[in-house]
């Protein structure tokens, strides 16, 4: 467990380190679903590093492309990804673009950042495994305010048909779009409700609680013959306290004194490094 709360600490100082020196990027939609790439990548998925395409691994699918820093992060951690190739980012000639490129980058499963389209590549993929007699698992993060898009029902509707019990979503429930809240956008409740009447499992979760998330990813497929979905209830901007909960953080980067606090909460003992 401790493991697992020090990647989850490495993470997040790694995600502002980067975007900070790289000049631009969504902190607060990274820093949300560290937790739950730390758990994925180092208790649940089947993954190797020294075997990206293996036919056996299981995929996992940032729908939400917009976090890719975050996915990059743990990328690095698992050996995907050299450590300093980290800090390409936002530099010219790298390969790790805003959005994560499946064609760049090892343990990248599909490339992401138009939203809505995530789901439908994770069913895809886990309808394959099916007609393979393949074990592997699929799982696919999306934001919530993602959730607006009709090709996610849609995606949501086919993989409940042909009853993908290999299929797991997770929605990043931050409960913030963009510049405002979810609910003053377009709502989405009862979110838990509306995936469950499209026929799919429902485990509700504290997005920020790893042994809860160990937990109930542990126990996937919730139902035999049934996609499974994880609500997980997140903080945006989680482990800095000015941008917790605060819609203006969407795609902002802090000043020098704002860097000083974020630095000391996240316990970042060196510079991040500020691109002006």
């Amino acid at each position: 467990m401790r493991e697992l709360e020090a990647k989850t600490r490495q993470l997040r100082q790694t995600i502002l380190q980067v975007i900070c020196r790289g000049g631009g990027g969504h902190i607060p939609a990274c820093l949300s679903i560290a937790d739950i790439l730390a758990v994925l990548y180092h208790a649940i998925l089947r993954v190797d590093a020294a075997a990206p395409e293996s036919s056996d691994r299981d995929r996992f699918i940032l729908s939400k492309g917009h976090a890719g820093v975050a996915l990059y992060a743990v990328l690095a951690q698992r050996g995907f990804i050299d450590e300093q190739q980290l800090y390409t980012y936002g530099h010219a000639g790298t390969a790790l673009g805003g959005h994560p490129d499946m064609h760049k980058l090892p343990g990248v499963e599909a490339s992401t950042g138009a939203l809505g389209h995530g789901l439908g590549f994770g069913l895809g993929m886990a309808l394959a495994g099916e007609m393979d007699n393949k074990d592997y698992r699929v799982f696919v993060l999306l934001g919530d305010g993602e959730c607006q898009e009709g090709s996610v029902w849609e995606a949501a509707m086919f993989a409940a048909q042909h009853r993908l019990d290999n299929l797991v979503a997770i929605v990043d429930y931050n409960k913030l779009q963009a510049l405002d809240r979810l609910d003053t956008i377009v709502s989405l409740g009862p979110l838990a409700d509306k995936w469950q009447a499209f026929g799919w499992e429902v485990r509700q979760v504290d997005g920020h609680d790893i042994p809860e998330l160990l937990d109930t990813f542990g126990k996937v497929p919730f139902a035999p013959g049934k996609p499974s979905l994880v609500l997980a209830h997140t903080i945006k901007g989680k482990g800095i306290s000015f941008m917790e909960n605060v819609p203006i953080w969407h795609y902002r980067l802090p000043n020098e004194a704002e860097m000083k606090i974020a630095c000391e909460e996240l316990e970042i003992n060196e510079p991040c490094g500020i691109v002006s």
